[in-house]
């Protein structure tokens, strides 16, 4: 193909490019096409989603791994209006996490953790009163630490440097404790252990999630592939925008013009643009930053990442009651029955997520099947002797930045030094961990700063700007 310079989009008016089509970028384009800004998403991979995606197993719809939000999610509860997702993705009516251990004493395996319709903190009172899996001593000592986290300033740059499992054992958490409670979240949302998690990006979380309002955490989660979602729906609304949507499309370079307007590179074309939106991950934009777009680019190659392993597995007849439990004592960490959701018709599919899956994550198959079946039988009685009819995994190496103490200085925020050149990603400096809100609200903040800088209205966005601030 000959090399062809056009602008973004159609003729005429404002044109944005955005590199990437994960939710950050996604929510980017219809961001700015929202405000009347022509535009173009670029995206390498054959789909849209980043990575929360589906792909096809035979017959089943197969989601890479489990992505679950919460109430207090304002901007992916937005991504999933914009994309008329809301109805295919809804929320519990309050927060009810089954707990499972399975070293549990028989009438004290199964715990919940859950909320009333009191005020914070009242709302979890009597949850933590009546958790199984911690003594009354630990119980009373979760309150106080609870109360404690409330105390902390988010905004206070100090917390970022903190060891939040350092904090948890200044504040009379017991291994017990931090492993049945503080973990079972936590890990969850930061993909980390308390030992390896900033104490500011716990405390957001914790705050937020479960001591802000009495329904934050009540927990969402797709009754359909997430491909539904974020590829198919996306794609949708993306084209109703108005937005040109170019996929297995890979950029090569970005640079500035003499005219202040900026170049996207791809194979075989140069696309002309007024504002680029740089939203793919921390190592791939340090290789197309052009130089001086950030003080200390190499602050990009600092900022760790850490691995999500999902294990699958399909059974000949149904072994679990529930949409998903939690479990202690053992290996499994969350359990998911996606059986509906993956079109399967007969039997049970279940997906267990495993985060902070550093030592797991190159193991072979074998041995996780291996290890695996026989904790799924520990915790599902009913699963001794079921057929087991597949057993598969799936592996994401990079599913998210590491939440290590200090990595708050690292995460660069929406603006760069070159003026028309923004970032979005989920790494980027938004306040919150590795979660698909953090990707939307990243995805808010790079079109809000370029549509700023163009001068074009963003009252669209104010609303969610100020729930997202």
């Amino acid at each position: 193909m000959s090399e062809v310079t056009q602008p973004a989009g159609s003729s005429g008016g404002a044109a944005a490019v955005v590199v990437g089509g994960g939710l950050a970028g996604i929510t980017a384009a219809l961001a700015l096409a929202d405000a009347g800004v022509r535009v173009t998403l670029l995206e390498g991979r054959p789909r849209l989603g980043g990575l929360a995606f589906s792909f096809q197993r035979g017959d089943l719809t197969v989601d890479n791994g489990q992505h679950v939000y919460l109430r207090c999610c304002t901007a992916y509860r937005w991504f999933l209006d914009r994309v008329d997702g809301a109805s295919l993705a809804p929320l519990q009516d309050r927060l009810d996490v089954p707990v499972l251990d399975a070293e549990g004493k028989p009438g004290r395996r199964l715990g919940r953790i859950g909320r009333t319709a009191l005020p914070v903190p009242l709302h979890l009172a009597r949850s933590l009163a009546t958790y199984p899996h911690l003594s009354l001593a630990e119980r009373a000592k979760v309150g106080r630490a609870a109360l404690a986290l409330k105390g902390l300033d988010l905004t206070d740059p100090a917390l970022d440097a903190q060891n939040f499992g350092n904090w948890l054992a200044q504040h009379g958490q017991s291994e017990r404790a931090v492993e049945a409670l503080w973990d079972l979240v936590g890990v969850a949302t930061l993909n980390a252990v308390a030992s390896d998690a900033s104490l500011g990006l716990a405390a957001m979380v914790f705050k937020t999630g479960l001591l802000s309002d009495p329904g934050a955490a009540d927990i969402g989660w797709a009754r359909v592939p997430l491909g539904e979602l974020h590829d198919t729906l996306a794609r949708k609304a993306l084209d109703s925008a108005g937005v040109r949507t170019e996929v297995r499309t890979r950029v090569t370079s970005i640079s500035p013009n003499e005219n202040g307007r900026w170049s996207v590179q791809v194979p075989g074309e140069s696309i002309e643009a007024d504002a680029v939106v740089l939203a793919v991950p921390q190592r791939e934009t340090h290789d197309l930053l052009p130089q001086g777009a950030l003080d200390a680019p190499e602050r990009l190659l600092e900022i760790g990442t850490a691995p999500i392993l999902n294990v699958h597995v399909v059974y000949g007849r149904k072994v679990l009651r529930r949409p998903f439990f939690a479990a202690l004592g053992s290996p499994v960490q969350w359990v998911f029955d996606r059986t509906e959701a993956s079109g399967l018709r007969e039997g049970q599919y279940l997906a267990l997520s495993q985060s902070a899956a550093q030592d797991e994550i190159d193991e072979p198959v074998s041995v996780l099947r291996e290890r695996y079946l026989p904790e799924l039988e520990r915790l599902l009685p009913a699963a001794r002797g079921a057929q087991v009819k597949d057993f598969f995994v799936t592996r994401e190496r990079t599913a998210t930045f590491a939440p290590t103490p200090g990595v708050g200085r690292l995460r660069p925020g929406a603006r760069t030094e070159a003026p028309g050149l923004y970032l979005a990603g989920s790494w980027t400096a938004t306040g919150w961990p590795a979660t698909m809100e953090s990707a939307v609200r990243s995805g808010v903040s790079a079109a809000g700063a370029a549509l700023g800088a163009l001068g074009r209205p963003r009252d669209h966005l104010l609303e969610l700007f100020e729930e997202a601030a």
